[in-house]
Order: C-alpha cells, then structure tokens, then sequence
C-alpha cells in the first residue's frame, strides 16, 4: 500500500541508523507533518485553499483515521480561517501525529520500535529502519523531479514544497546540489498554492518566535 504524505515526510526526517529524528528537522519538521496532513486532504477534494482561507468543499470522511481527524476540527469551526492558523493548530499536536504515524510505518515492517534508555536514565523509544526500500522510493520520486524539467504531477509538487517548507533538502542534498537545484524546487514547489502558504506560514512562525525571543 502507498505511503501517505505525512509517512514520507516521517521517513525524511529520521535517521536510518539511530532511528531518532534529525535534529535539524525540528521544530519546522512538525509544521512539515502538519502540511502533509492537509496536503493529502487537498488532493482527495476535502479542503481548497486561496491567500487568505483554507475550507472544507466535501466534509465525507477519507477512511485514513489522521486525516479525519483533521478534516472535522477544520468542519467543525465556527470561523473560516487561513492556512497559517490550521498548520499551527495541527503542529499543537505533532507529537500524537509522529506517534500515530510511527506505528504505521511499524505495522507495515518498515520501522521497528525500541524502548531504551537515553544516557542510561531518561526512557526513550527510537525507531531503526528495517526497509529502507519506501524511503529510497521517496528520494528518488523527489530527485527525479528536481533533476530534469519535466511537470511533476501535484502530489509531487507537494511533498517537494512540505520538504522545503521543513528544511529537509538539507539533510537530502549536498550544500553544492542543494545551490544547484534551489531555483527548481522553489519554481516546483510554487506551483501548488498549499505550499505557498504553508512556506508563508512557517516565515511568519518563525519571524514571530524570533521577535520574541529573549536576547542572549
């Protein structure tokens, strides 16, 4: 069965070997998963977008338990409200979200879960690569799209925009490929309005962290 959206960026942001997430995945890598969320809702007509509002077109549940969850708190609001608030509003609960989205990848033998000790005290529950054959299936869709001129069909163009949005091409891409290919994954990346306001959203996030921060 194909990966979701939000699996595929899970599988992104961890590393193979430890089985924790990158550490430079996070915090924007829990916007990414929020992103990926309403991504596959996008593409299944349950939700549109435009500058200033994200809404529901078809309230009918997809059968994927994460996505209609969701897809109810977005119905279930009594004020229309614009991409930045639902993105934040999903990322509030990312750590439910990885967890979920563990288990999957668990139950379909791609992770395995371990429960341990992280320096011989604090619990910790890690997730090592059993298959790394799903993973390399999403690297190379990702890279087949960024090294040729090809259109990328939408779902592409998404999962290239939730990567930039969550600074995963750093941990795909050399520093040299990356500068070679910057201009094609912002011109692939554009092409779907989710992905300009989800990249809009996480600057103002951040900017707003940043102003806010206390001074050192």
């Amino acid at each position: 069965m194909p990966l979701t959206m939000p699996e595929e960026i899970l599988l992104l942001m961890l590393d193979d070997e430890t089985g924790r997430l990158q550490e430079r995945a996070a915090p924007s890598g829990d916007f990414a998963i929020a992103g990926a969320v309403l991504a596959e809702l996008a593409l299944a007509g349950r939700i549109d977008t435009d500058p200033n509002r994200l809404y529901v077109v078809n309230p009918a549940p997809t059968g994927d338990a994460l996505q209609d969850r969701a897809l109810a708190q977005i119905a279930a609001a009594t004020d229309t409200q614009d991409s930045r608030h639902w993105i934040e509003t999903l990322a509030a609960d990312a750590d439910e979200y990885r967890e979920a989205l563990f288990a999957r990848l668990v139950s379909k033998g791609i992770l395995k879960r371990v429960e341990g000790r992280f320096l011989w005290v604090f619990p910790e529950r890690r997730y090592p690569v059993i298959s790394d054959k799903e993973e390399r299936e999403v690297k190379a869709r990702i890279m087949g799209v960024l090294f040729n001129d090809e259109i990328p069909d939408p779902r592409d163009s998404m999962l290239i925009g939730l990567c930039r949005a969550g600074g995963l091409f750093s941990l795909l891409l050399s520093s040299n490929e990356l500068d070679r290919v910057q201009a094609r994954i912002d011109s692939v990346a554009d092409l779907e309005e989710l992905n300009r306001s989800l990249a809009d959203a996480i600057r103002e996030i951040y900017a707003q962290i940043a102003r806010y921060a206390p001074m050192v």
